[in-house]
């Protein structure tokens, strides 16, 4: 082989995963596109497209066509492939859990939730929740790529454990990582070759959502990306730098929850008092409308709808949800002053609260921070209905993304 066709070979390899993840995140629809991205001839984006279809991950449409009213040689059209490989994700939180098979792009292929008390032992959780993946995976008869796990806690890094899930009856320290791969292995779920169990990853479930909101929703092209948002109990956030999560020395950076927004608030799970995480999440919603929510059911969706549906309507709702908006943005400002993000996401609970009323905590946001006040800092509500899930997944596909070939045994 001459040393020229070797260099091509090389080149064209080492473009694969940037190719993918272009392809992933929506920014090379056309195969002129990915050309441009890349800095590569068409000759070899063209091998680097064909490459990506044999594995089974992308399409390359056959016939191109050039958009109405354009100028040029027609592209090749790139999408995901519908039948690609899948990777398994799941998510705890305080009313349960749901896993799915989530694909290339960030599309969900199946879910199926569960709900009721979580166990205190988290083995027993995450058993049930990988079962339900499996039967999903048998179900669709798809290859999986990985796993990953998303849990209301945040999780050490090198150890995998979840230091503090306080809305969870877990014990400090748990596991959680090591678990997950157990239960992958006990439940049959095999990567892409079929020979051996796949990869589990863990992470804090705030931190992947702001990692799917940057790839696929509302965070897409922001350079410094501040996702907060309420669980079913409690309040977090991330951060997102260049497109990497920002996890801190460990894994722990972010604890949005515990800022003081209301020094003489309600007591947190903490110690202190006033904390975001319980003057700005669903169970304070209720509290402060007087309402009680229904047992047996999500109490985040019952929250986000009470918002959706009856701030227009209801005094007493918009009075609370008021009180909320005003506390959260008190929140952002501080926030703002330290980290001074291009753009805010916020999700669950705080994403029906800037929808209901946007203007109102913008308008919070400015008024309360020296970044506010000197230009305008988007707030914006998250897109993904299932952020966390499709996070959780991100960290499966990432070893795809990184190295498309090694990764699928090509």
């Amino acid at each position: 082989m001459t040393p020229t066709r070797t260099t091509k070979l090389e080149r064209g390899r080492s473009a694969l995963g940037p190719a993918l993840e272009l392809v992933h995140t929506g920014q090379a629809p056309t195969r002129a596109v990915l050309t441009a991205e890349l800095g590569v001839t068409r000759a070899t984006a063209g091998a680097v497209a064909a490459e990506l279809e044999a594995l089974g991950l992308i399409t390359v449409d056959a016939h191109p066509t050039a958009p109405v009213g354009s100028q040029g040689r027609p592209s090749h059209r790139l999408a995901i492939d519908p039948a690609g490989p899948v990777a398994l994700a799941a998510q705890i939180h305080a009313d349960g859990y749901r896993a799915a098979l989530v694909g290339l792009g960030g599309r969900i292929v199946a879910t199926a939730p569960g709900c009721g008390t979580v166990d205190a032992d988290p083995a027993l959780v995450i058993s049930e929740v990988v079962q339900v993946g499996a039967e999903l995976l048998r179900g669709t008869g798809r290859r999986c790529v990985g796993a990953g796990l998303a849990v209301p806690s945040a999780v050490a890094e090198p150890e995998g454990t979840a230091l503090n899930p306080l809305h969870l009856a877990w014990e400090a320290g748990a596991p959680v990582r090591d678990t997950f791969r157990t239960c992958l292995a006990d439940a049959g779920v095999t990567g892409p070759a079929g020979d051996a169990p796949v990869t589990g990853f863990a992470a804090n479930d705030v931190n992947v959502a702001a990692l799917a909101e940057h790839r696929h929703g509302a965070g897409r092209g922001a350079r410094h990306l501040l996702v907060v948002g309420t669980g079913h109990h409690g309040v977090g956030g991330a951060l997102v730098l260049d497109g990497r999560l920002h996890t801190g020395s460990s894994g722990l950076a972010l604890e949005v929850g515990h800022l003081t927004v209301d020094p003489e608030g309600r007591p947190c799970h903490c110690g202190s008092r006033g904390c975001l995480d319980v003057e700005t999440d669903p169970v304070a919603l209720f509290d402060a409308a007087g309402r009680e929510a229904a047992p047996g059911t999500s109490l985040l969706t019952q929250a986000a709808e009470l918002v959706r549906t009856e701030y227009d309507t209801d005094p007493g709702v918009r009075e609370a949800a008021g009180r909320l908006i005003d506390r959260l943005g008190l929140g952002l400002a501080g926030l703002v002053n330290i980290l001074n993000p291009d753009r805010i996401v916020l999700a669950g609970l705080h994403r029906a609260l800037v929808e209901a009323d946007g203007d109102r905590l913008r308008g919070v946001v400015a008024d309360r921070s020296l970044w506010g006040r000197s230009g305008s800092v988007p707030v914006l509500p998250s897109e993904l209905e299932h952020n966390s899930l499709v996070g959780a997944a991100e960290l499966a596909w990432q070893p795809v993304l990184d190295d498309p070939i090694g990764a699928l045994g090509g």
